[in-house]
């Protein structure tokens, strides 16, 4: 075995004099960049060594091309679908990046010595946890990788107790964060990974053995990456090895490094690497990155402390912060808050025998003094004093997927390029032609950001989402929500496998929906995407599929749904600037099938008629929005069948009727007749109250105006025996449930002109709270046995 390269003297100095140096740090430690940069100073190493995927070496050099605003990641992702992926992501106060950042303006080279990406995914699919497994069973990996968080927990559970500290973060924050003395972080990690390497190979701590043989596989693989260095010419004095605490006192040539035989027989899959940016709120632990930090903004306060040598300002930084936040949205704290609040944070440092207070020591003191005792008053400001906005930033020509680029370019080209933002933002759009301006571009700017919006959407990229407005779906208006996650680059990154610019990869998607589909109601909604997405040439393609589905269609339902998807189109396909002229023929066809098929259909029981309502509602808007392309005629008199029925399903009869009395084309006379006929003592009375809930349920103007359909229900009512009369309550309650408060004032005076005790006693009386007497008289309806209703 060949001498080792790290030796610990009983002063807990490292001997360095002729072998490389490992410095160990904390991913996201500002502490541990600051000393990082002084060491590399005073070394001035020819090589730099930092854990992370081998592979990814060709990229440090755009890591730290200008330009760049971090935080930022390196993505690996599989090249085949499913996709996987494995994120390493950089902080400006990262050491790996200060590390590249000191190796790029010193002319020393900088490389990834970590496992490559391919092997690093493969063994990470072995270990992680499955997202679903068979009912009872657990696999070892997932048993594994439990015992190995809740031990690791345990663990730094205890060192936080031992020192007195609320958790393992302030521990950290107390100890390395805040100790500026020459060398003393990097001695420290060093001895605080030999001595937990050492606890947890104790019986008492030994947990997850995957994850233990996992991290020696990786340590041998970096002390290869390290004698391939030395063997390149670099003498060992002149490297400098940046790796995680935990690997710190494992990167020693007294441990065997691996050879081409054990590399050869590592699982591998195959990779692809990216750039792309990042958001604090990422790295922090709230979004479940294990090896973020609780508060990135503040540690980028902390860092920039650091680098003006004044880290006794952080805490007044951090409170005027805090307070110029609670300023900006209408609370105001004093100066002597602000003053109180540092003096605060420094006495609960100085109870931990600290020399500057910790993140924790500071939320409780804005607690205290800025937030009087209430962490709700302040829980806004803190976040994002805490947590921060902020997103990283590449530039042009820095290596990405040609689906981000092409990304990039198109929020470019239609100025969204604000909107890429982690808080969420509002977007208004109007479809139509802008006349005040010159160019083509100008004019149309808005349909062609919802082209773009509809096109993410329809890739499952989650940056845009749509929300309903007040008009039609298919109007002029949109009304989007923007928000820029790193889920979504993931997710943009994920479509590159389906097409290098994103209106290809919606194409394929579309096309991969319209092969596999059997109904015509899919088909429809593929033919409104299409336009949505202005992809004529799939438009097309799916309207070949809907009319050759239309002949054997049957299911009323999925025909009302198609023929309205089309409806829309013609109406409002003038705004997307699509020729719809093709799609009227189709919506005839469909139409004419739909209205044949209502009064068969209607033979069902009250759960379909729900979907049956919805799609008669939607063949009565296309003979109302299209009656000179449609057969109205036809439509009303199918209508007019199924209303006069008795062996259909009431309520669609009910519905029916309402349709035709809204209308008028049902005279005074046959509503008294109908309503007569429908709510009388020999109907029973779930066929009566049910045909009234379906006539509730379209234009109540039209059945407020008739006073004679109230006297008729009144009557109705009125000759009903306690049994029919409560089995009517399920219906009728139902039915005025969906009333407007107006609604029920009008109804409780027309019952009283009725009654014959004037409108205004009678509203008056009929929505009086109600008694004692009546409510028990309600709560009877508990024990009512009402059957299969």
């Amino acid at each position: 075995m060949e001498k080792s390269v790290l030796r610990v003297l009983g002063d807990e100095q490292l001997d360095r004099s002729q072998e490389f140096h490992v410095f160990g740090i904390r991913h996201l430690s500002p502490t541990g960049a600051f000393h990082l940069l002084a060491f590399l100073d005073e070394v001035k190493p020819t090589a730099v060594l930092v854990e992370g995927p081998s592979d990814a070496s060709s990229l440090i050099a755009e890591l730290t091309s200008h330009g760049v605003v971090p935080p930022i990641a390196i993505l690996a992702y599989t090249d085949q679908l499913p996709v996987r992926t494995l994120l390493y992501p950089y902080a400006s106060y990262s050491p790996e990046y200060q590390a590249f950042q000191w190796a790029s303006q010193n002319g020393a080279q900088a490389a990834f010595i970590d496992l490559p990406t391919e092997h690093a995914l493969a063994l990470y699919e072995q270990r992680k946890p499955r997202s679903s497994s068979a009912a009872g069973e657990i696999s070892q990996a997932d048993d594994d990788f439990q015992t190995y968080v809740q031990g690791q927990r345990r663990l730094y559970e205890q060192l936080a107790e031992l020192s007195d500290e609320p958790d393992y973060e302030a521990y950290w924050e107390r100890h390395f964060e805040h100790n500026l003395q020459k060398d003393a972080y990097r001695h420290g990690i060093y001895q605080f990974s030999a001595q937990m390497r050492e606890l947890t190979s104790q019986q008492e701590w030994q947990f997850a053995p995957q994850e233990a043989a996992y991290n020696e596989i990786r340590e041998a693989y970096m002390r290869r990456k390290i004698q391939d260095t030395i063997e390149a010419g670099h003498a060992p004095e002149k490297i400098v090895v940046v790796t995680g605490a935990h690997h710190a006192s494992a990167l020693d040539f007294r441990f065997p490094r691996m050879t081409d035989e054990q590399l050869k027989g590592l699982p591998k899959t195959r990779t692809k690497l990216t750039l792309m940016p990042y958001s604090f709120y990422k790295l922090s632990t709230h979004s479940g990155y294990g090896a973020g930090n609780q508060a990135p903004a503040y540690f980028e306060l902390l860092w920039q402390c650091l680098q003006k040598g004044d880290l006794n300002r952080l805490p007044s930084l951090y409170f005027s912060q805090v307070a110029a936040y609670l300023r900006e949205h209408g609370t105001y704290r004093s100066t002597a808050s602000l003053i109180e609040s540092v003096r605060l944070a420094e006495a609960l440092a100085a109870l931990h025998d600290g020399t500057q207070p910790t993140w924790k020591d500071l939320r409780d003191a804005a607690i205290v003094c800025l937030g009087h005792g209430e962490l709700s008053t302040i829980v806004e400001a803190l976040t994002r004093t805490d947590v921060g906005t902020a997103i990283g930033r590449l530039p042009e020509g820095v290596s990405q997927t040609p689906i981000q680029d092409d990304l990039n370019r198109e929020l470019k080209r239609l100025k969204l390029e604000k909107y890429k933002s982690t808080v969420a933002s509002s977007l208004e759009l109007d479809l139509r032609e802008n006349r005040r301006v010159k160019s083509e571009e100008a004019a149309f700017l808005d349909l062609k950001r919802s082209v773009l919006l509809h096109r993410l959407e329809l890739l499952g990229i989650n940056f845009a989402k749509k929300e309903s407005v007040h008009q039609d779906s298919a109007s002029w208006a949109e009304n989007w929500v923007l928000q820029w996650t790193p889920e979504a680059e993931i997710q943009a990154v994920e479509s590159t496998l389906k097409g290098e610019t994103i209106e290809l990869a919606a194409a394929f998607v579309l096309k991969e929906r319209l092969d596999i589909c059997v109904d015509i109601a899919d088909a429809s909604r593929i033919i409104r995407a299409a336009c949505d997405c202005a992809l004529t040439a799939l438009m097309e393609q799916a309207q070949s599929a809907l009319q050759g589905l239309a002949v054997d269609a049957g299911n009323f339902e999925q025909i009302a749904g198609a023929a309205y998807e089309l409806s829309v189109l013609i109406r409002y396909g003038s705004l997307r600037r699509i020729d719809t002229a093709t799609l009227v023929p189709l919506l005839q066809q469909l139409f004419l099938r739909g209205t044949l098929l209502l009064v068969d259909s209607a033979g069902c029981n009250d759960d379909a008629a729900q979907g049956m309502v919805r799609a008669i509602q939607s063949l009565h808007t296309i003979a109302r929005d299209h009656f000179e392309s449609v057969d109205d005629g036809l439509w009303l008199s199918q209508l007019q069948e199924l209303a006069s029925r008795d062996d259909r399903n009431a309520k669609l009869s009910g519905f029916a009727f309402a349709i035709l009395l809204e209308r008028n084309e049902i005279s005074n006379e046959r509503v008294a007749t109908e309503v007569s006929r429908r709510l009388s003592p020999g109907i029973p009375v779930d066929l009566g109250a049910g045909w009234f809930e379906g006539m509730s349920m379209r234009n109540r103007y039209a059945l407020l105006s008739r006073i004679s359909l109230w006297q008729q229900l009144d009557l109705y009512i009125g000759s009903l025996d306690k049994a029919a009369f409560r089995r009517s309550l399920v219906f009728l309650r139902r039915a005025f449930g969906s009333f407007e408060p107006r609604e029920k004032a009008s109804v409780a005076e027309m019952m009283g002109d009725i009654w014959g005790v004037g409108a205004d006693q009678g509203g008056a009386a009929l929505q009086q709270p109600l008694s004692e007497e009546e409510k028990e008289k309600l709560d009877e309806l508990g024990d009512f046995d009402f059957g299969d209703l």
